[in-house]
């Protein structure tokens, strides 16, 4: 084996076991690493006999010449200009992952150069032994020479070797036999004729005249198996960075030992029980490393390097991981199917690389779901760690980052007491407080409605039916909600029904066909738990991280009841839904499935849709089997997804209606009465199902307006009815809602803010910073949060933009797909986030605190004008808004403070939870803070 020595001169010798020297001329500084001498199957070893070999590479990008001392041009075709880096590891700049390969595929990676220059020894063994000496002197000259140094040319000329005729020594020869023996050790039956040339050491000419035409056959031999095994490994799959990977081989079938790295202990025990002994699983407990929690942890001067923690849980995680890869094989990363799982496998690899041996192949697949057969496929399909999804992983990270931690200092200097800003949890925030902006300058309107019910007149029949209807048509115009707006105009209305006539002017039959609902995702799950279930979004996610990693059920081993839970995907599996379809026509009959498999395809914004939608692992486990087995809360959860699931691949509900059109004889005055009847369940008659869900309750289900539907059916054209009782009553209109946790998230959805896997983590954040509270369901803005909000729309303006953030998500997008340069990116929105933190770093408190004085000045000075706010307590100062310099709140007080130190009122969190708004003082009354303990005075 030879041995590597690197100089920083430009001729670089690589030292044979002989006293042969290899030279290696390099023009290209990225051609030669070192680590080349640590394995026995490269160059070093395959010529360790091979005398006077000299190598020399240009820059060409696409080939790479090679000569030798014997006058043959070898040409080698290869990908990238580091051909001869160490084939196991391929480092990419900018902390790029590095790629792993099998020993097998490492040998086979350099077997062309090995064969094709052990085949170019053999046949010009008679050219060696005369040769060899006159390349030591060659050598020696050089040295002698004040280290002159000469490059052995890349040109198609033949170079021409001066030879001596003496015969070889017997040492040279054995050493050239040996060579040839190497090259042809893979054909088994030549063996006894090799062995036979071993013995014949006496001389030289006896040797050549016994196996000349025997190795003449090896030595093409060996070459076509070196050229074969050479056109095999080019034959490989090309990575995002355009360097080229071997694909990997299936880890199922176990053929060695393997550990498997998951992220929770759940899991990992549900996925040993599946695999056996030949697999290890082990969890990694989440990210193994995380940005230091500290100032500069990425620095934007030094290309966006960074600077990673490992928490202290962490070492542990990887030192067992570290002790189960003794003799094992193969590392198989199967971290959750997504961008942060992607990043977490990145994150092992990295730490574990340096203690990873030569042989161990990484790999990472991902479970969709916790299932037996689910987990088998996919290590039949392994691959390696996405590039791509790991650099927007580190985008998004590294822009969160930089956003905070430029932001969040100036919040706290320019408004004590406010923690942080961050790109998501401030636009989220900017809806909430832009809803409550809207309700405060709601004004409400009045307006009437004038409900009146109709009796028929029978023939046969004193007793007539009475039909509720709604006036829709006044003196030949359409009304609408606001067009009835006085108390006098809805008598004025009263009298004249009473004094008219009416008759059947219209009767409209027709069905209705309501689809079933799609299937669930992260957000509509999220939606769906908190109106039905009254479940916060984060109490969702966490019961269905039970359900997605599995429950010990008493019939069975441990198993995952529901797919992959963080999704925006809406499409099932074939075989899925035809499973389903199977179960509806068992239970409820073929009418009631879908003629075939129903596909939905709607796209929410900036979705990845790379999972499935949210199901059940197996449709057939139905609820009310799992009673006793799950807790309340999962039980509720699991019998929702069941639920849809089934229903999205049953028949649409078929609903029969009924309008009929009731009017004076002149036609210049309509009412509208309407009855419906439910004429198929479809969908419908799995939420009836109590059987299967073990519930009677039942959500989805719709009750078909049937009262007044027979008398209604009766009715002909031309009937008389007259007016019987006419409900005036008075309303006025109402502002949008605030916010609940579900119709918050339908929001961010709609306008492409967050992802499926942070909506829950952003409703967790704005409640801990104290910004929002959760009063009855709702979301109500704090006064903190919306004094962080209008500070950051006013010096802040594109970041808390809607559209800032989900033109975010689509550049992520962009760079999972690869169409986009992570660091590009990251650099144009630092320059300007840069521009806006210098702005605001220009502005002072009181500035501040007079934006935001006139931003809420309805709310503070609701009764006052600039007049009146006189400090009545030194009758000199003026009443102004401020904040307190120790983070405790805000308050309103005398601008002649500190000699003034009245305070009207303060603004904490913990008065707007004691206080309603009808409780805030309109008049600013002096207060009694205490007495003075020499004069006595208050």
């Amino acid at each position: 084996m030879c041995g590597v020595a690197v100089r920083n001169s430009s001729i670089r010798k690589m030292s044979l076991r002989t006293s042969s020297q290899l030279a290696l001329q390099l023009k290209s500084s990225v051609f030669f690493t070192t680590g080349l001498s640590g394995y026995h199957s490269f160059v070093s070893s395959r010529t360790a006999d091979v005398c006077g070999v000299a190598l020399k590479a240009t820059n060409s990008v696409n080939s790479r010449f090679f000569s030798t001392a014997y006058g043959k041009k070898l040409r080698f075709l290869i990908s990238n200009k580091s051909s001869f880096i160490n084939p196991n590891i391929n480092r990419e700049d900018g902390g790029a992952a590095h790629r792993y390969f099998h020993r097998s595929e490492r040998r086979q990676s350099t077997l062309a150069a090995c064969s094709t220059i052990a085949d170019e020894a053999s046949t010009s063994t008679s050219k060696c032994s005369e040769s060899g000496t006159g390349t030591k002197k060659d050598i020696a000259k050089n040295k002698n020479s004040g280290g002159s140094k000469k490059e052995v040319s890349t040109d198609v000329k033949e170079k021409k070797v001066s030879t001596k005729k003496k015969s070889s020594s017997t040492k040279t020869s054995k050493s050239a036999a040996n060579t040839t023996e190497k090259a042809s050790a893979k054909q088994e039956e030549k063996k006894a004729d090799t062995s036979k040339s071993k013995k014949g050491v006496g001389s030289s000419k006896e040797r050549k005249t016994v196996t000349s035409s025997k190795k003449s056959l090896e030595a093409k031999e060996s070459a076509a198996i070196a050229a074969a095994e050479a056109n095999n490994y080019m034959k490989t799959t090309v990575d995002a960075s355009g360097s080229e990977r071997r694909p990997l081989v299936p880890l199922y079938p176990p053929l060695a030992k393997s550990v498997v790295v998951v992220e929770s202990v759940t899991k990992a025990k549900v996925i040993q029980q599946y695999l056996g002994d030949m697999y290890e699983v082990l969890p990694s407990y989440g990210h193994v490393r995380d940005l230091a929690r500290r100032s500069r942890s990425v620095r934007p001067e030094d290309d966006f390097s960074m600077v990673w923690e490992v928490p202290n849980g962490a070492w542990t995680c990887l030192k067992s991981i570290k002790v189960a890869l003794k003799g094992a094989e193969n590392l198989i990363l199967a971290s959750d199917p997504d961008r942060e799982g992607e990043a977490i496998a990145w994150h092992i690899k990295e730490m574990l690389e340096q203690n990873l041996a030569c042989h161990v192949t990484v790999a990472r697949v991902v479970f969709h779901e916790i299932t037996e057969d689910a987990i088998k496929n996919a290590l039949m399909s392994p691959r390696y760690i996405d590039m791509d999804l790991v650099n927007a992983y580190l985008a998004r990270r590294s822009l969160d980052y930089l956003i905070g931690f430029a932001i969040s200092p100036l919040l706290w200097r320019k408004l004590p007491g406010c923690q942080s800003a961050g790109r998501v949890q401030s636009a989220a925030l900017s809806v909430v407080c832009d809803r409550e902006t809207e309700i405060e300058k709601f004004s409400p309107q009045e307006y009437w409605t004038a409900d009146t019910e109709f009796e028929t007149q029978c023939s046969d029949s004193s007793k007539g039916i009475c039909l509720t209807s709604w006036i829709k048509h006044l003196n030949s115009k359409k009304l609408d909600q606001l067009s009835i707006s006085s108390q006098e105009e809805a008598r004025a209305l009263e009298k004249r029904i009473y004094s008219c006539q009416f008759e059947v002017r219209g009767v409209h039959r027709s069905k209705i066909h309501k689809n079933p609902p799609m299937p669930y995702i992260t957000s509509s799950l999220q939606q769906d738990a908190a109106n039905k279930l009254h479940f916060g979004a984060g109490h969702t996610m966490k019961v269905a991280q039970k359900l997605y990693e599995g429950i010990n059920l008493s019939s069975e081993q441990a198993t995952g009841l529901i797919t992959y839970l963080r999704t925006d995907g809406f499409h099932i599996s074939h075989g899925a839904a035809e499973d389903i379809r199977s179960l509806v026509k068992q239970r409820y009959g073929e009418q009631y499935a879908s003629e075939d498999i129903r596909k939905y395809l709607k796209k929410v914004k900036n979705a990845q849709e790379a999972h499935e939608a949210i199901r059940p692992t197996s449709i057939r486990r139905l609820p009310s089997s799992l009673i006793g087995v799950l807790d309340e809360d999962s039980l509720k959860l699991y019998t929702l997804i069941w639920r849809r699931t089934m229903a999205c691949q049953m028949e649409a509900s078929r609903t029969e209606l009924i309008q009929v059109g009731i009017g004076n004889p002149e036609g210049d005055m309509i009412f509208h009465s309407s009855a419906s009847r439910l004429d198929f369940k479809g969908y419908q008659a799995v939420y009836e199902d109590t059987e299967a869900s073990g519930s009677s309750e039942n959500p989805e289900g719709e009750t078909a307006h049937q009262d007044n539907f027979e008398a209604l059916s009766k009715l002909e054209m031309k009937d008389l009815v007259s007016p019987v009782n006419v409900n005036l009553e008075q309303h006025f209109t109402k502002p949008l809602s605030r916010y609940s946790e579900g119709a918050l998230i339908k929001k961010m959805e709609e306008l492409g803010i967050g992802r499926p896997s942070t909506y829950a983590s952003i409703m967790r954040v704005l409640q801990d910073r104290k910004y929002v509270t959760v009063k009855s369901r709702v979301l109500h803005p704090e006064f903190r949060g919306r004094m962080v909000s209008a500070f950051l729309s006013h010096l802040f303006s594109e970041i808390v933009d809607y559209s800032f953030t989900a033109n975010m998500e689509t550049e992520l997008d962009n760079i999972s797909a690869g169409s986009t340069e992570w660091k590009g990116l990251l650099k144009d929105y630092w320059e300007r986030l840069s521009k806006y933190c210098g702005d605001a770093s220009q502005w002072d408190v009181r500035k501040v605190e007079r934006m935001l004085e006139e931003k809420f000045r309805p709310i503070l000075f609701p009764d006052l004008d600039t007049d009146s706010r006189i400090c009545p307590s030194c009758s000199e100062g003026t009443l102004r808004f401020k904040v307190s310099r120790y983070g405790e709140g805000s308050f309103i007080g005398c601008d002649r403070h500190p000699k003034c130190k009245y305070i009207a009122r303060t603004l904490s969190d913990e008065d707007d939870e004691n206080e309603t708004s009808e409780q805030i003082p309109r008049s600013f009354e002096p207060r009694l803070l205490g007495i003075m303990p020499d004069t006595s005075e208050k």
